[in-house]
């Protein structure tokens, strides 16, 4: 293997691999006329890979056509997210599927039976970790390919990556107001109280998103196990789907239901959904339910270098740096840079381009 490493650090786990085609995937020449076929276990390392949530993409020196047709017949074409088959550098295709994929070059794996295209991949992107083909069937064994957990959503990560190209070429090509798009879309937003299955991937989101996370504070796994059982705290867990499929768990909320006002302590939404409007639905509807309740609602908010988008939300959905005394039953916030967003509560609309299916939450207990 080629890449960076440090012995006191561990490798990041790897999003992607990068698949050449022949003696690598498949034993045999094609354009040879061998009758290729794919060895039983890297066979089972493809589908343990998709199955652990990481995505597979090819990189081969071959006429696309009969090799895309190959894959086919083999029955492995719908395990590959992209596909760069033709005569030019193996370094070009990795970074084309970086790229599409907007990964970063360090969660990129390639693997290939040649040193040769090995050594120019590892050339022109030394944070590629680059492996021979004898490696493919121990890939699953070794730690960076191996998340530390396997969400629902990340078993479904293909599936996901698929539609959500779809609906961006559709997006492309639509010819009329954004909105319109959207509403063609069927869009349907869940907003549900969070059960012990959930968690693995709202620990997720408040680690990974970063531009609609109102704080950047990460609530690990037993903290938020914990608030399953807190009759005054609320978890939410946020999904998302349309006619292309389901975007999966998008967002996670956090409230604390005091008797005059709400505390909202974590919002984070996914950005692959912002274009559709989900911070802020949820926020809309957050405040139509405390109105609901006739209590205050007070959001916590910490600057952050990227998080200024989601403080655009809250500034929009109508909070403010009012005082008052209802502030006063919350305790002070851990952080000095955390600023108490305020809001009276009035009932809000959803919006006319989704969906919203909710939960509803009671006064406190």
């Amino acid at each position: 293997m080629s890449g960076p490493q440090s012995p006191d650090q561990p490798l990041p786990t790897v999003k992607c691999v990068v698949w050449d085609l022949d003696n690598t995937l498949w034993k045999g020449t094609l354009l040879e006329g061998d009758d290729v076929a794919v060895d039983a276990r890297v066979r089972e390392t493809v589908l343990g890979l998709d199955a652990r949530g990481i995505l597979q993409a090819v990189a081969s020196k071959n006429d696309h056509q009969p090799a895309w047709q190959r894959l086919e017949d083999l029955g492995l074409a719908e395990y590959f997210v992209h596909a760069r088959i033709g005569w030019g550098p193996k370094s070009t295709s990795v970074q084309e599927i970086a790229d599409d994929l907007k990964f970063a070059l360090h969660t990129i794996a390639f693997i290939d039976d040649q040193p040769a295209e090995r050594a120019e991949v590892a050339f022109h992107h030394p944070q590629v970790r680059c492996y021979p083909a004898e490696d493919a069937t121990g890939l699953l064994d070794l730690p960076e390919f191996t998340p530390a957990t396997v969400t629902v959503d990340s078993r479904r990560r293909r599936e996901m990556y698929l539609a959500n190209a779809r609906r961006q070429a559709e997006q492309d090509s639509f010819d009329g107001p954004s909105q319109e798009f959207l509403r063609s879309l069927d869009l349907v937003m869940e907003i549900r109280r969070a059960t012990p299955e959930d968690i693995s991937r709202m620990e997720e989101l408040t680690l990974r998103t970063s531009q609609m996370n109102a704080t950047g504070v990460h609530y690990s796994d037993a903290d938020l196990r914990a608030l399953l059982d807190d009759p005054r705290h609320e978890v939410l867990a946020i999904t998302m789907s349309d006619r292309f499929g389901s975007h999966g768990a998008v967002g996670v909320g956090l409230v604390e239901r005091g008797p005059a006002a709400w505390h909202l302590k974590l919002l984070a939404t996914s950005c692959r959904v912002v274009s559709f409007g989900a911070g802020a639905t949820v926020l809309n509807w957050l405040v139509g339910e405390a109105a609901a309740a006739g209590v205050h609602l007070i959001a916590d908010f910490r600057p952050t270098a990227r998080n200024r988008v989601m403080e655009v939300a809250y500034r929009f959905a109508g909070f403010t740096d009012e005082l008052c005394a209802c502030v006063a039953e919350l305790a002070p916030p851990e952080s000095g840079q955390t600023q108490r967003l305020h809001i009276t509560p009035a009932p809000r609309p959803v919006p006319d381009t989704l969906r919203l299916t909710a939960v509803a939450l009671a006064a406190a207990p």
